[in-house]
């Protein structure tokens, strides 16, 4: 029987924050009172600490199998309980590519095996994010898949995604939709804008991932089924949206910390830390990202957690990957620009970055109540510091805000009634 208590913090519940104690049992909340002793139980001193839900992200890229020089579950579990997170779904883009039960089982296991957050694998859409072929879904969910996607590639054809979108549903999985038109942002690397002509770099349309997004909302209207929009990025992709859910349409949409925090003026050093996709866009846009998730247009915020080797972002801008290594400065950034800047209050915070993911994916967690999981994310919230890459337990250092003053430290990592995270431990 393990037991933790963690007094004196102020508590983010899904209706208030307020001062409370809170006692776990293995794993399991099981009292919530002002004050609560019991001798037994491993105390954690949370005086001048927030206790939000363990974070849930739903997009993040942890590169293993394959491409382990980039991070592996390993260094990319480490810097999710940095980050304050408990659960994250991997994307498929792995090498080979996570579209079977085998390589969805190893991802779980391999997960289970480091033992810091959760790790939820997403299975690939299509046959090796080829687009062609559907993959094997049933199979996949009951390895322990929680979506499907071919995230970093979109599905081109729309017969095979209708077809994904009718065959996922079969299986209680949800499409997570990479939206853009190839035909449009191929050889593209920043917005297609003022400042990319200014910097004389190929830009990508904001119709290519708006164009995308409409047809995958009227095939969700037109089948009756779910589908999830990935990373949204653009005034009229927010606008197409909240239409969308007007009429019923059965779509939920996440967005990105770089995509309500930065524009596209940040290009135009041809620092390639700032090259992502879909890119960075304008000052409007970034405007709309937040009017949408102020007004529930946009459901959660994502990291689209994206590590790479130096040699694969100090090199020209045309060359660079795309992604932004995340997981370690999302909530910070978020609470820093979305709560302090009066965008949200920190019940929709914890909303967007915890409760909305899980219910999207149907996952155990994401609130703080008595019988919820026993997953924690404790911050000082009036702390101020300096994001230092550096000091990231990401291989990723890949982050362009190397430098930037930001408030809100995660202190402490709760995950299943256990500290797996403290900050002053390296």
């Amino acid at each position: 029987m393990s037991k933790l208590l963690i007094k004196g913090g102020t508590v983010v519940f899904p209706d208030r924050v307020e001062r409370a104690d809170l006692l776990s049992q293995d794993g399991k909340i099981i009292k919530i009172a002002k004050e609560i002793s019991d001798k037994e139980a491993e105390t954690l001193d949370a005086q001048g600490l927030t206790v939000f839900p363990g974070l849930i992200d739903m997009h993040v890229h942890l590169r293993e199998p394959g491409f382990e020089y980039k991070e592996d579950i390993a260094s990319g579990s480490a810097a999710a309980v940095a980050g304050g997170f408990t659960q994250v779904c991997c994307m498929p883009n792995t090498s080979p590519v996570c579209d079977n039960a085998a390589i969805v089982g190893y991802i779980a296991a391999r997960g289970k095996e480091v033992g810091l957050c959760k790790i939820r694998p997403i299975g690939s859409i299509t046959v090796g994010e080829k687009g062609e072929s559907l993959s094997e879904m049933g199979k996949m969910k009951e390895a322990g898949a929680v979506a499907v996607s071919d995230d970093g590639k979109p599905v081109s054809d729309a017969r095979i995604m209708r077809l994904a979108m009718e065959y996922a549903s079969d299986f209680g999985l949800v499409c997570l939709s990479h939206c853009e038109d190839k035909s449009l942002a191929e050889g593209g690397a920043v917005n297609e804008g003022y400042n990319s002509t200014l910097a004389g770099l190929k830009g990508i349309p904001r119709a290519a991932e708006e164009i995308m997004l409409a047809r995958e909302i009227i095939l969700a209207e037109t089948l009756k089924k779910r589908v999830h929009i990935c990373h949204v990025s653009t005034k009229g992709g927010v606008q197409l949206l909240k239409e969308a859910k007007a009429r019923g349409v059965a779509v939920t949409a996440e967005t990105c910390p770089h995509y309500f925090t930065l524009t596209d003026d940040a290009i135009v050093t041809f620092d390639a830390r700032t090259k992502v996709n879909p890119p960075l866009r304008e000052a409007e846009d970034v405007e709309a990202i937040k009017a949408g998730l102020a007004d529930g247009t946009l459901d959660c915020i994502v990291t689209d957690h994206a590590p790479h080797h130096e040699q694969e972002k100090n090199v020209e801008y045309n060359l660079a990957a795309f992604g932004i290594s995340g997981l370690e400065t999302s909530f910070a950034l978020s609470y820093t620009a979305l709560v302090r800047g009066g965008v949200l209050t920190l019940t929709q915070l914890a909303d967007k970055m915890s409760a909305a993911p899980a219910r999207i994916l149907g996952l155990d967690g994401g609130e703080i109540g008595v019988g919820r999981t026993a997953d924690f994310a404790l911050a000082d919230l009036e702390e101020k510091y300096t994001i230092d890459s550096k000091k990231f337990r990401s291989k990723g250092k890949n982050t362009p805000f190397d430098g930037r003053e930001v408030f809100g430290k995660i202190k402490y990592t709760v995950v299943d009634g256990k500290i797996k995270y403290k900050a002053d431990e390296r």
